[in-house]
């Protein structure tokens, strides 16, 4: 782009500019190769300092918080831009400055382009050291990685209440589920998303109901079963093409992505909570805020309808059933690491059960319940016998909250003496 717009301004002549451009350009020949040298030499060591900071910043990323974040700096749009300004100036300065003879008139708008493009790249770098400096704070990328999954949950999980059927015989179907042609995997790698939309029209020409039996984010291995195939004319077998549709809706990559999987948000904070807590690092403060960010997500969840979800056709006939991850997964996902690294810790299993308490105020149903209980005594389970009697006086008594608001005494489950068991 740099290279297309410089040859483009030099092949203006210049008795084709304004007398004000000529006036925009006291300068001679010298005055003008120095300002474009000048600019070129400064872009070019001003880009290999961006690109050191950057390799820096995903140094730090991988390090100290987790190395599936490295996918949010590789994508940021700031850093994209500020180093396209700076290979664009670098290459439009040569171009220009090539293009200069002393016998022939200056091209004055040219100069005049690399001049603001010279302080346009003085302003970009500034603003990219103040980018990076506010990326690199961890509450930044765990708000990041919250946002992404908050709206992952709001576009892929219908609301609690929610009528249509989950499953096939909900929606008037007599077949069995126990039987089907199976679907064998071509290819190895994570499911990043499923093309639901094209595989129902699939279905929907060839009679046929698809039950797929992996997630989005699930590692599939190549010649392991992903999905099951009915034909819905008992007299004959599913059509060949159904199973060339299931191939191409499951989309695979080599890494894992939260386009469809919030789950992997969860992982991403779960895994900046366990490098908090690791040796090296020992910040239980930043577990915390990262379990609060679970909690929100969990929240959210129980206010969602969960499991398997019944696509239709047009007609309104089911063709399509998606498996999903139950409030179980969840939980034991936000919990699991976090509550065996962080043992040692009454903070971190506070703040676990204090994220319990949250989402026993949002439960829904018995089943929700069931499951907060179930983390409530693997927490309680964890506490080491070396643990202070305080400490673990403050673990028992947070457990019980969250007991108490799972009966439906919410707010004798929140009050507290001074705030000590909303803050860390």
């Amino acid at each position: 782009m740099g290279w297309l717009l410089a040859m483009g301004l030099v092949a203006l002549y210049p008795s084709m500019y304004s007398p004000r451009v000529r006036q925009l350009w006291p300068g001679d020949s010298d005055a003008a190769t120095a300002m474009l040298q000048v600019i070129a030499a400064a872009v070019i060591t001003v880009t290999a300092l961006t690109f050191t900071l950057t390799v820096v910043a995903l140094q730090l990323a991988s390090q100290q918080f987790s190395p599936r974040l490295l996918r949010d700096f590789i994508r940021d749009r700031v850093t994209k831009a500020v180093l396209a300004l700076l290979v664009g100036t670098f290459v439009y300065a040569l171009t220009v400055l090539r293009s200069l003879h002393r016998e022939e008139p200056l091209p004055e708008l040219a100069l005049l382009v690399a001049f603001g493009l010279g302080l346009a790249s003085l302003a970009s770098v500034i603003a990219f050291i103040s980018h990076i400096t506010r990326v690199l704070r961890v509450d930044t990328m765990m708000l990041t990685v919250h946002d992404e999954t908050a709206r992952t949950i709001a576009t892929f999980y219908p609301a609690y209440g929610d009528e249509r059927p989950q499953s096939p015989h909900g929606a008037g179907h007599g077949m069995d589920p126990d039987f089907g042609e199976p679907v064998i995997a071509r290819r190895s790698g994570f499911l990043r998303y499923i093309h639901v939309d094209e595989l129902v029209r699939a279905c929907e020409r060839a009679d046929a109901f698809v039950r797929v039996d992996v997630r989005a984010g699930d590692h599939i291995v190549q010649g392991t079963p992903v999905a099951s195939v009915w034909s819905l004319v008992h007299t004959r077998k599913p059509a060949p093409s159904v199973f060339e549709a299931v191939h191409d809706a499951l989309n695979f990559d080599y890494e894992r992505t939260v386009d469809q999987d919030a789950a992997f948000g969860f992982r991403q904070l779960e895994d900046i909570a366990v490098k908090a807590l690791s040796p090296a690092i020992n910040d239980p403060v930043t577990a915390t805020h990262a379990i609060g960010h679970m909690a929100d997500l969990l929240v959210t969840l129980c206010g969602r309808k969960l499991g398997p979800t019944l696509h239709t056709d047009a007609a309104g006939r089911g063709r399509v059933v998606v498996p999903d991850r139950d409030l179980r997964y969840y939980l034991e996902l936000a919990c699991g690491q976090v509550r065996r690294y962080g043992a040692a810790e009454p903070t971190v299993l506070k703040a676990l059960l204090a994220m319990l308490r949250d989402v026993a105020a949002a439960a829904r149903n018995d089943e929700h319940r069931t499951e907060i209980e179930r983390q409530v005594c693997y927490i309680i389970a964890e506490l080491p016998a070396s643990i202070a009697d305080h400490d673990a006086e403050q673990v028992h008594d947070m457990a019980e909250r969250v007991r108490l608001v799972l009966v439906g005494q919410v707010r004798a489950g929140f009050v507290d003496r001074s705030g000590e068991t909303r803050s860390t």
